[in-house]
């Protein structure tokens, strides 16, 4: 089953689906033509803008790509907290002068409508953020030709995703930049996410799934390690972010070298869950005052996110980025993937040299 999602493409590299207009089709398009697997978001766009992104990228490619769901999310959130939050907002609505969004804007992503369009045009992989599709949605994907991977940051999620029928995991450490994919948002879970090769340990002696690892890797030999560890490929997003494809906005990719930003942190201020992102004020001032409220939170920041964007704010935006943003590299994609490869062969061939020497 390995090879079976390995065999897709020349390298172990996977381009990181970023939603938010971040993995485009030219992106997508770049990184599969060079060797490596790479993903459209269909998070936070319609089912029939997903569709016709997808009709793009085969416009520019005949290899394999995968496309990534957001799983719908169960009403936990507490109303009154959302509002206490809002009321905590108003002060950003006052000074970019424009309203809030409707915390009530939906909860599921238009995901049916999206499994929709993928069973009637099936694509070679999708992969799922945020929970577990069910057995009956993995198998009927399977049965259109579809490799499935599901999104673990524990061993416990990576049992669930192997008893679901998924065909592979991606393991997500603490490390990884935007969203964790938690299966639920438990507040009391709050910084107890695992490092990435501890976690990618775990699961390998947990599942009998091949593994993707995430989390913060920015170089070839980082990616050698993963895979010394026992994951099938790893999957990068920070280090796409900043190539001249990525539909970034051009001060979120300044900003991943930017002395301005020394770190990262996990926080709910943008979204009301964990994702990790620079710290600017937005997340200073208002990360200890967000609740555990997804989408929520996500609705009601959007305008503020968007003009924050328009209005050239780094200071008001969502910086999504992992903890290795300041190894970004701006290269063009195709490159990247073609550096990334050759750093993991002479990786690969110091391991082997150090073995025979010792």
């Amino acid at each position: 089953m390995s090879s079976a999602l390995t065999d897709l493409f020349a390298h172990p590299i996977v381009q990181a689906p970023m939603a938010g207009g971040v993995s485009v089709p030219q992106l997508v398009s770049a990184v599969a033509e060079a060797g490596g697997l790479g993903f459209l978001a269909g998070g936070y766009k319609t089912a029939d803008g997903m569709y016709q992104e997808i009709k793009t990228l085969r416009g520019l490619t005949g290899r394999p790509f995968g496309v990534n769901l957001f799983m719908p999310q169960p009403e936990y959130a507490d109303p009154a907290a959302v509002e206490v939050y809002a009321h905590q907002l108003a002060g950003e609505a006052s000074w970019y002068g424009i309203g809030l969004g409707d915390p009530d804007s939906g909860r599921d992503d238009g995901y049916d409508a999206k499994l929709a369009v993928l069973l009637d045009n099936p694509v070679p992989v999708v992969s799922f953020h945020f929970g577990v599709p069910s057995p009956e949605i993995l198998d009927s994907l399977r049965r259109a030709g579809t490799f499935t991977l599901v999104t673990a940051t524990t061993a416990e999620e990576a049992l669930a995703v192997e008893r679901a029928g998924a065909d592979a995991v991606i393991v997500q450490g603490v490390e990884a930049g935007g969203h964790q994919g938690t299966h639920r948002d438990n507040p009391e879970a709050d910084g107890s996410a695992i490092g990435l090769l501890s976690l990618v340990a775990q699961v390998r002696e947990t599942v009998n799934l091949p593994l993707v690892a995430a989390g913060g890797l920015m170089r070839g030999s980082q990616i050698a390690a993963v895979l010394a560890a026992g994951a099938s490929a790893a999957q990068l997003g920070t280090a796409f972010l900043a190539t001249p494809e990525s539909g970034a906005h051009a001060l979120h990719k300044q900003a991943l070298t930017n002395p301005l930003f020394v770190r990262t942190e996990l926080t709910r201020a943008f979204s009301g869950r964990p994702a990790r992102g620079l710290v600017n004020r937005f997340l200073r001032e208002h990360g200890p005052y967000a609740p555990a409220a997804y989408p929520e939170v996500h609705h009601l920041t959007s305008p503020l996110r968007k003009k924050a964007a328009a209005a050239g704010d780094a200071q008001g935006m969502a910086l999504w980025a992992g903890q290795g943003h300041r190894m970004a590299r701006e290269l063009p994609a195709a490159e990247l993937v073609r550096v990334l490869a050759d750093e993991i062969e002479v990786a690969r061939a110091a391991s082997l040299g150090g073995g025979a020497s010792s």
